[in-house]
């Protein structure tokens, strides 16, 4: 791979490990970094130490490891400021409880807590730690403090952790945290703008303890609004029924049905530039809704259904639309029906992706999108969503302003 084709060349990034049993993944991490294209230094606090020695964190970064915050070996024993002049971004992998509250509460008793006081550079934290720990109201209350300040939170993941427990609080996988370190270079390409995303299904009520709905997760939609936020926009998430954190620093409408979205979209359309429809919303819902739990009768029930309002039509008919983009989900003909879309609703572009399939789709962590628009498209093949979310919105990014640029020429 080229050098300058690598997502982090020539970038300088300073690596902070804290204590944490998660510290085993930072020697992944540097490697992954330099594979990127980055100069890496470390520093470690001495809990970090504990857990990962700094002969083996020397090996994988190719460089000394910082330790101390007053080093005779440094100019003037000041290597605090040397390496946050150094850093053209600060990434701490990973952050524990107590290094988030010193940093929410600008201690600089070691060297780490120091140099990110010092740094003009982006600083990124990836919280690791007990779930009870994460939850706590002392560290949410030190995480809304570090993100009113700037600081970007990477994480924490769902999943099993090292004391046996399963929730939130799992340090993001290395390859993860080397793709949104590369976002914090992204150059803002949605810089100013207000998008608003629809994301996950709809449910209609058939009475108060049944509905119809569909198999989406929400994930593309999640994913979108988060690279979306990466690329500097201000977002607007309008969201179904998922079982999703909500992404940090955006603004989130949730919603249940059908209609309720299409009045929450006109809500807040009017004033936005870029309007994403990732949503699977029901073309159909029932024209009434029993008052009590239908109960079992007769060996068959016939449910009517009326076709609910098409939102991205609506959309795309405003007299002042934003660049409005749609999501095709389908089984078979996918470019075929992608096309047949885009023209019935008059939008500006469609993705389009399988749904159906084990390993794509509403469910998957991964998808794969067919990207239409008048005289043109683009194929993006199967990532993890996060990733191909940030590789959408570099395109809708791309054809919005190409849009605006041929409107006032």
């Amino acid at each position: 791979m080229s050098s300058d084709l690598r997502p982090l060349a020539n970038k300088r990034i300073l690596l902070g490990v804290t204590g944490g049993i998660a510290a085993y993944k930072s020697a992944d991490l540097a490697r992954r970094l330099r594979d990127a294209g980055a100069e890496v230094r470390v520093v470690m606090t001495r809990a970090a130490t504990e857990f990962i020695t700094p002969l083996t964190m020397q090996a994988v970064s190719g460089n000394p490891v910082h330790l101390h915050l007053l080093d005779p070996q440094t100019e003037a024993g000041m290597g605090h400021i040397e390496l946050a002049r150094w850093a053209d971004a600060v990434l701490v992998a990973p952050a524990s409880a107590g290094f988030m509250a010193k940093v929410a509460h600008g201690l600089a008793d070691d060297l780490l807590g120091a140099l990110c006081l010092a740094t003009a550079a982006p600083l990124a934290l990836a919280p690791a730690m007990n779930r009870l720990m994460w939850s706590n109201p002392a560290t949410q209350d030190n995480r809304r403090v570090l993100e009113s300040r700037g600081v970007r939170l990477f994480g924490p993941a769902e999943g099993e952790q090292a004391c046996g427990e399963v929730g939130p609080g799992r340090m993001l996988e290395p390859h993860a945290l080397v793709e949104m370190t590369a976002g914090l270079f992204a150059g803002g390409c949605l810089s100013g703008l207000n998008i608003v995303i629809t994301a996950g299904p709809t449910r209609e009520a058939i009475d108060p303890v049944r509905f119809i709905s569909n198999r989406s997760s929400g994930k593309m939609g999640y994913a979108i609004a988060v690279a979306a936020q990466e690329a500097g926009a201000t977002v607007t998430l309008i969201s179904g029924p998922v079982v999703l954190p909500v992404p940090p620093r955006l603004k989130r409408v949730n919603v249940e049905s059908a209609v309720q979205m299409y009045e929450a979209v006109l809500a807040n359309v009017r004033d936005c530039d870029i309007f994403i429809g990732a949503a699977a919303v029901a073309d159909y819902h029932p024209v009434s809704r029993a008052a009590h739990k239908i109960k079992k009768g007769q060996n068959e029930m016939t449910l009517v259904l009326e076709r609910s309002p098409d939102i991205l039509a609506s959309v795309a008919a405003l007299p002042e639309a934003p660049y409005t983009v749609g999501f095709a989900a389908e089984t078979e003909n996918l470019e075929v029906h992608a096309r047949a879309k885009l023209a019935a609703k008059d939008v500006d572009m469609v993705a389009a992706n399988w749904v159906g399939g084990p390993d794509t789709g509403f469910e998957s962590d991964e998808n794969a999108l067919l990207l239409i628009w008048e005289g043109g498209g683009a194929e993006l093949p199967c990532a993890p969503k996060d990733r191909l979310a940030r590789e959408l919105i570099a395109v809708i990014a791309e054809r919005y302003h190409a849009k605006n640029k041929a409107q006032t020429s």
